[in-house]
């Protein structure tokens, strides 16, 4: 007779930074993805010297090792989705596309180009090799400011979002968290519908480690079998109150309350 609670969570491989504070990265994916009731294999893809405050230093992991973490991984389980962070290398979105062949998952990606302090967190060619990744990528979810960057000399966001989804990622999510206004406006692009866009009151911040949340919780949604739309709709709705319940545990920025 089997194991009667095999499968009862689905499981989310997630490669991202770690952030010694817990507000973003590995940690982040690790708690949103167990919130959700799924379970987390993670894979580091580099450490960091950070506080709430900014980023000082990244060190990249070794991809001989990854790629041995995962192939142990892979033979001992299949993951629903992927989640992937920060990468701090152009040769680490090749592994990205490796693990896509490899398992078959779709990958939620969260571009992260730069830290919210303001520190430089993009390696020489990462731009360009997230760029060959798209066709892999089911959900995109840049910030205002990573989707102008990835899409140099467009007029607008809707030309970043169309471009993006033209250039193969068949769902981008821009968040407008860090767009001047009142209220937040999250668009989604996608490759077989028109953009949908979805309001949410502003809430009292600076915040660290909100996309890193996002990007988990849709990834985790997903493994879960929601739909694409359904996803996004009901991880921004998560995140949203995971940030009401934010907490500033130094002396910067908050981070989600990813625990109710």
């Amino acid at each position: 007779m089997g194991n009667p609670n095999k499968e009862r969570r689905p499981t989310v491989l997630c490669l991202s930074g770690h952030d010694p504070g817990g507000g973003a990265g590995i940690q982040a994916d690790i708690e949103t993805v167990a919130a959700l009731g799924g379970h987390a294999f993670s894979l580091i893809s580099a450490h960091t010297v950070q506080d709430t405050t900014d980023v000082t230093r990244v060190q990249a992991m070794d991809l001989a090792l990854l790629r041995e973490q995962a192939a142990a991984l892979l033979a001992d389980a299949a993951p629903r989705a992927i989640k992937v962070g920060l990468l701090a290398s152009a040769a680490q979105a090749g592994f990205v596309s490796e693990l896509t062949r490899q398992t078959g998952a779709p990958v939620v990606l969260d571009p992260v180009l730069r830290a919210g302090g303001g520190a430089e967190l993009a390696p020489a060619g990462l731009v360009d090799a997230l760029a060959a990744l798209l066709p892999q990528i089911e959900v995109l979810t840049p910030n205002a400011a990573e989707a102008r960057r990835l899409v140099p000399g467009a007029g607008d966001l809707d030309a970043c979002g169309r471009d993006l989804v033209r250039r193969g990622a068949r769902n981008v999510l821009i968040t407008g968290g860090d767009e001047p206004g009142e209220g937040v406006i999250n668009r989604w692009y996608r490759s077989d519908g028109s953009p949908r866009a979805f309001a949410w009151p502003r809430l009292a911040g600076p915040f660290h480690g909100a996309g890193c949340t996002l990007a988990a919780a849709i990834a985790t949604l997903l493994a879960r079998g929601e739909s694409v739309g359904a996803a996004l709709a009901d991880a921004q709705a998560w995140v949203h109150a995971a940030l009401q319940r934010g907490f500033a545990p130094g002396k910067g920025r908050m981070i989600p309350g990813r625990w109710s």
